[in-house]
């Protein structure tokens, strides 16, 4: 077995554990394995392709509420957002875009973290919502990033943890899909991607519904822990991987 089937199938096995225990995440676990071997496009692509993959296994076993209300801005904001990360990411550079992200992440998620009390976000509202459906939406067309803003908005708005994992499951399934489709359309899908689909998909079947499993016992304080964890933990391989890159260069 070459070395890059196994860093795909190890990276897609972590983001599908973390993914299932936390409804979003696939994109930052798998990149951070993924960098270290496997060109950016293709890279991009298979995160797309995982993160789909594991909401749907999560579907089957972690309750997927669907609040239509609550959900809608979010998800006319990702139908809006998707095509423009798709159009953007041939001309976008990676590594001063995760520079950006991963140092806002990297100060405002442990802060948050660590804080012992947060006072809930109460502006914004369903244009706020639409917004960062947008947001997401973009991210998850340039490389399968579509939970990080919609999973840091939900925790400073203060949702409870099956609130959390209704926006964060819903928005990350129809997002992911579009982004997808769209790249599909876009020409940046072809048929020698095949192989490494069939190494991926099989490889995170077992550790996602391990995940989500594990999701279900979470007080919803470990829940809010696990998500700015992650969020912080991909703060920290964003800002480490744009460095590395920035400084070869």
């Amino acid at each position: 077995m070459s070395p890059e089937i196994l860093l795909l199938a190890l990276g897609a096995a972590v983001a599908g554990f973390v993914q299932g225990i936390s409804g979003f995440a696939f994109g930052m676990v798998a990149m951070s394995f993924w960098v270290w071997g496997i060109a950016p496009n293709v890279a991009a692509v298979m995160t797309v392709f995982g993160g789909l993959t594991g909401q749907l296994l999560s579907a089957a076993t972690a309750r997927r509420g669907l609040n239509l209300p609550l959900l809608a801005p979010f998800l006319v904001g990702g139908a809006i957002g998707v095509p423009i990360g798709v159009l953007i990411l041939p001309h976008l550079n990676a590594a001063h875009f995760k520079l950006v992200l991963g140092s806002l992440l990297l100060v405002f998620c442990p802060a948050m973290l660590f804080a012992p009390r947060l006072p809930a976000l109460r502006w914004g509202g369903r244009a706020g919502d639409g917004l960062v459906g947008v947001l997401g939406g973009v991210m998850g067309g340039i490389g399968g990033f579509t939970g990080v803003a919609p999973a840091l908005w939900c925790t400073l708005r203060g949702y409870d943890k099956e609130v959390s994992r209704t926006v964060l499951q819903n928005f990350n399934l129809a997002a992911l899909a579009a982004a997808f489709v769209a790249m599909v359309v876009s020409g940046a899908v072809h048929l020698d991607m095949l192989p490494k689909f069939a190494v991926i998909a099989p490889a995170m079947v077992i550790p996602t519904l391990l995940g989500s499993r594990i999701y279900v016992g979470l007080s919803p304080l470990a829940f809010r822990r696990v998500v700015l964890s992650l969020l912080s933990l991909s703060g920290l391989t964003m800002l480490l991987a744009s460095l590395g890159t920035l400084l070869r260069g």
